[in-house]
């Protein structure tokens, strides 16, 4: 008796979103299926990598990736083109560390400038997240959104805190891509998303940040909440959290003892630079096995790694 494969089919389906314009714009989202499980249905868009640059010169990333960017990275323009023709990610993620009101406090106008060079001057889809302060990123986005109109750019994130005024501006008045963050709790990742479409942003304009952690620092709850989204999405066929996820790794993965740690301090840990690369392709691995549709990398090393895995595995 030949050997028929069981197949498990899904009533729901990830929604697809659009990131950027012209030839480089990107989509993600589109499967009804678990990740990779190209055997049991349609694998919509390809999960998707991004490299991270700051709109300031990177003061406390490790000494390792200075080195790499050293001759680029007070420029965030020129950083953004050596990291489009050397690396070539998907997109590129603009962090607006400058604008953080407990360091250089930038303007929301000097913030919406740097913006608009960046996206006249590389053909990658553009993500742009804040500083991690909800009032100062509210008021950071509405003028960046506005600088960027016509570029289908991606706002990380908005917040139960300032969901209002990113959803207001980025995703209704300009027609951008929302960032929807939750901390790791699918019903607080839900109740986003509902708040969100009441206030009036489309679904297929939002896209979930449910949390993250580097591995061996919590990941299991990271790892349970995504599993627990998608099998509600796609089992439930439960609209509210129908959304693509993109996950920011390198923001956690690059600030845990593993990966910052000299080798004074641990010489039994060997190279730092590798651990950190370790760290970021372990962290990154999981998030697209548990169901992110894109990830935000650092060093140059772990974007070469994800790559190859995406390609075997889509």
């Amino acid at each position: 008796m030949a050997f028929k494969m069981s197949v498990q089919k899904y009533s729901g389906k990830i929604s697809q979103v659009e990131i950027g314009s012209g030839e480089s714009c990107i989509k993600i989202g589109g499967e009804n299926i678990l990740p990779f499980y190209g055997f049991d249905g349609e694998c919509g868009s390809s999960q998707k990598i991004g490299v991270e640059i700051l709109d300031v010169y990177p003061e406390n990333w490790t000494q390792e990736i200075k080195d790499i960017y050293k001759d680029v990275a007070k420029d965030c323009i020129k950083w953004a083109k050596y990291i489009e023709e050397n690396i070539k990610p998907d997109f590129i993620c603009l962090k607006f560390e400058g604008a953080d009101p407990n360091g250089l406090d930038k303007s929301p106008e000097e913030c919406a400038n740097v913006a608009k060079e960046l996206v006249s001057n590389t053909s990658l889809p553009i993500v742009i997240a804040g500083t991690g302060n909800f009032e100062k990123d509210a008021r950071v986005f509405e003028k960046v959104a506005q600088s960027v109109d016509g570029y289908n750019c991606l706002f990380m994130s908005a917040t139960e805190e300032n969901y209002k005024g990113i959803g207001a501006a980025a995703g209704m008045a300009y027609n951008h891509k929302v960032g929807a963050e939750s901390s790791v709790d699918i019903n607080l990742a839900k109740q986003l998303n509902v708040l969100l479409t009441q206030l009036g942003v489309k679904q297929e304009n939002i896209v979930m940040n449910v949390g993250c952690s580097a591995v061996g620092y919590g990941y299991e709850y990271v790892a349970s909440t995504m599993d627990r989204i998608r099998l509600a999405a796609l089992g439930q066929n439960d609209k509210t959290l129908q959304m693509p996820i993109i996950t920011p790794v390198c923001f956690e993965t690059w600030n845990v003892k593993e990966s910052v740690a000299s080798i004074e301090d641990e010489p039994t840990w060997g190279c730092p630079e590798d651990r950190g690369i370790a760290m970021e392709i372990s962290t990154a691995a999981s998030a697209l096995a548990g169901g992110s549709n894109a990830v935000i990398l650092r060093h140059p090393k772990s974007v070469e790694t994800i790559k190859s895995l995406v390609n075997e595995l889509a």
